[in-house]
């Protein structure tokens, strides 16, 4: 069936818009001070409600009535993984900075006071991982441009500005820093032309990704803004229009009923039929997620533009730690005609000690999932680490010469002389990130270290 045909068939007496399978048509968003108006939350602990606003003091917190009424069973609070996806936790931060922040709300200490305990917990979140800000950000004409990341030679990186919220936040999110509301910590553009200037003096980026947030926040209008200059000849070597969203879970409405989603997908529908390939990068983090009829129409009328889906998440502990989930959120995934991308680790930033798992945990974790799909199920790869000097893959563990060794790769990196080569590391069944590793067979350092200090200087040599 054509876009056309979805249009006409849904104006001319297709599904009423109280139905299932269209749902809600005018969204509505919880923030920390609209805690108290959802009704859902009356019937819960007192304490664990408390907990909710001393988190949501520190870490951002944002849910809509999509994912409250049609995702979350209030039955099985607080272990429902999508209450954890999206609600705060206590464990979420260090005990002594809980309880800091929470005497301080108690006994209602100074705004001012409570800001800046507020600011330095931030802090020491590591708002900024993997060298984003000192290695990633490229300059056109001598001028930085603090929205775009240019980590790996052929992608590039776009943080539109009106993109940088989400229509409900992950608390497991590693751009929380993006939604705290300290300028600083923001990344993001404001114009568009910069863009792509810089894509005009740089032939090698093949594809951009449109990432934030969720660019998919915004109107179609505003949205064509940036899309329209890949349909120009000069823009020929960007192949991929990549677009990272969350939509796809968290409002799908946004390609069904949301008021210019035709209008949406005829632009991308027309990007397709001018030669780009489009891939929606859909942030799904378990298998509820696509189970919604409204979600699964979503998914056919992104696919109708000619667009692929691809679908990545990191393992989270809390929400989807059991190869079981990930085999069923594969193989369904599979059934819709997505792609499985990426099972990431997840990063070292934010509410990491309650998100994280060890690195062979991940890995066993995985196993498990990947050898129960069948070959379309098996495009996903992981699990693996957005570290500093790239996409570190942990393939698995094996003993050589008598020690127990993990075995890793580069699917990305900063040198791409690095992809594709095995590198070992000493067994350790507690590391969670690459920076724990130590290098197995009594080596000094891992084979990419002394470059990776080489361009950490000049990043900082030329930064002043």
């Amino acid at each position: 069936m054509t876009l056309t045909a979805t249009k006409v068939e849904r104006e001319s007496g297709g599904k009423p818009s109280s139905s299932p399978l269209t749902g809600y048509t005018e969204f509505r968003h919880y923030t920390p001070k609209d805690l108290e108006e959802i009704p859902q939350l009356e019937k819960l602990d007192p304490e664990l409600r408390f907990a909710m606003k001393v988190v949501s003091r520190v870490l951002p917190f944002k849910v809509n009535q999509y994912v409250l009424n049609e995702l979350i069973d209030w039955d099985n609070i607080p272990a429902d993984p999508i209450f954890q996806l999206t609600f705060p936790q206590k464990g979420m931060l260090k005990e002594a900075e809980f309880n800091a922040v929470a005497d301080m709300l108690r006994n209602n200490a100074p705004k001012e006071e409570l800001k800046k305990k507020v600011h330095d917990i931030r802090y020491t979140l590591n708002p900024h991982p993997a060298g984003q800000m000192q290695l990633n950000v490229p300059k056109v004409n001598g001028v930085p441009l603090p929205g775009v990341q240019h980590k790996y030679k052929e992608t590039a990186l776009f943080f539109p500005t009106s993109g940088q919220t989400c229509h409900a936040y992950c608390t497991f999110c590693f751009r929380w820093a993006q939604f705290v509301g300290i300028s600083e910590l923001k990344f993001a553009s404001k114009e568009a032309s910069q863009l792509v200037e810089y894509l005009r003096q740089h032939k090698e980026v093949s594809d951009i990704l449109f990432t934030g947030g969720d660019p998919m926040v915004m109107k179609t209008r505003v949205f064509n803004r940036y899309l329209e200059p890949f349909l120009d000849s000069e823009l020929d070597h960007v192949q991929t229009i990549r677009i990272g969203t969350k939509a796809v879970a968290y409002w799908p409405q946004r390609f069904v009923t949301d008021h210019d989603a035709d209008e949406f997908l005829r632009l991308v529908e027309k990007l397709v039929k001018n030669g780009k390939h489009v891939a929606f990068m859909g942030h799904y983090n378990h298998w509820v997620e696509l189970e919604t009829p409204i979600a699964q129409e979503a998914i056919r009328r992104i696919r109708n533009t000619g667009a692929q889906i691809r679908t990545q998440s990191p393992l989270i502990r809390h929400i989807n730690d059991d190869s079981e989930v990930w085999e069923t959120m594969w193989r369904n995934q599979v059934r819709y005609g997505l792609i499985p991308y990426y099972m990431f680790v997840e990063r070292d930033t934010g509410a990491r000690n309650y998100f994280e798992v060890p690195l062979v945990e991940a890995w066993d974790i995985f196993r498990n999932a990947w050898k129960k799909v069948s070959g379309l199920g098996r495009t996903a790869r992981g699990p693996s680490m957005s570290a500093t000097p790239g996409k570190v893959e942990v393939q698995g563990v094996t003993e050589i010469r008598g020690e127990k060794v993990m075995v890793l790769r580069f699917i990305q990196g900063r040198n791409p002389d690095w992809v594709e080569r095995p590198f070992f590391a000493k067994y350790d069944p507690k590391a969670s990130w690459l920076d724990q590793l130590q290098p197995a067979f009594n080596e000094d350092k891992f084979f990419f270290e002394d470059e990776l200090e080489k361009m950490q200087a000049k990043a900082m040599a030329k930064a002043g």
